[in-house]
């Protein structure tokens, strides 16, 4: 009667005969974090100034011809909202990437095609702001812990709905209330912004957003809770 060899010490028990395996490596393993500030005061400090300008074009307050100008003025918003995006990858935040991301390219599709002044720019920009809805109204699903993104967010869907029907209609008076909403979504994102950074400066809450379940944790937990399941993030793990 023959016996299998023991198993030495990198080979698993139940390994075949010929397959070698590195030892347990856990001890040995260091998993390192770069702090990084939060880049999320950019952002919405960015989504506010532009959100201002296309709403004063939406308004009357400039003339339609100064799309230009306003496209002009809008396109530093891509730049911008794409770093934070960056670093909110470099973060581990895929919710805040994604958004920012997003709204990155929003800004630059935006002030291409108002500033070229194309044909047919107002029932195209129509159906990608309504297409922006759609998103919008999925990430409001999965935001609701991070409060600021969330809030932002449910000020900018139906400002997202009036401008898309407005582009599709013609209707004056979506227009003006697109850009009313507008204002709405500059104001709520300046606040959160201010919020942040002040919350940054200080370590602690000064102005309430309001933060639940895991981002409510993120914040107020331990070191032991920020660590949690580190080995499986993204970035970590073999895999995405």
């Amino acid at each position: 009667m023959s016996t299998a060899p023991a198993a030495g010490p990198d080979q698993s028990p139940d390994a075949s005969p010929g397959r070698r395996f590195e030892a347990d490596l856990r001890s040995m393993t260091r998993i390192n974090l770069r702090p990084i500030a939060s880049p999320m005061p950019l952002g919405f400090f960015t989504v506010a100034i532009a959100s201002v300008m296309t709403a004063c074009l939406q308004l009357g307050v400039f003339d339609t011809a100064d799309r230009t100008a306003v496209a002009l003025c809008v396109l530093p918003a891509f730049v911008l909202q794409l770093l934070v995006s960056h670093l909110a990858f470099g973060a581990r935040d895929v919710i805040a990437a994604t958004l920012m991301g997003t709204f990155a390219g929003s800004w630059l599709a935006y002030a291409l095609v108002m500033g070229t002044g194309v044909a047919g720019e107002a029932r195209v920009l129509g159906v990608f702001n309504l297409a922006f809805l759609c998103f919008g109204a999925l990430m409001v699903a999965v935001t609701r812990p991070k409060r600021a993104l969330w809030l932002v967010l449910v000020v900018s869907l139906p400002r997202w709905a009036a401008t898309g029907l407005a582009g599709l209609t013609g209707a004056e008076w979506l227009r003006y209330t697109a850009g009313g909403l507008g204002i709405l979504v500059a104001i709520v994102a300046m606040y959160a912004a201010f919020a942040l950074m002040l919350e940054d400066m200080r370590s602690e809450e000064v102005l309430p957003i309001g933060r639940s379940g895991p981002a409510h944790t993120a914040v107020e937990g331990d070191l032991a809770v920020q660590l949690r399941d580190l080995e499986r993030q993204a970035g970590v793990r073999r895999t995405l």
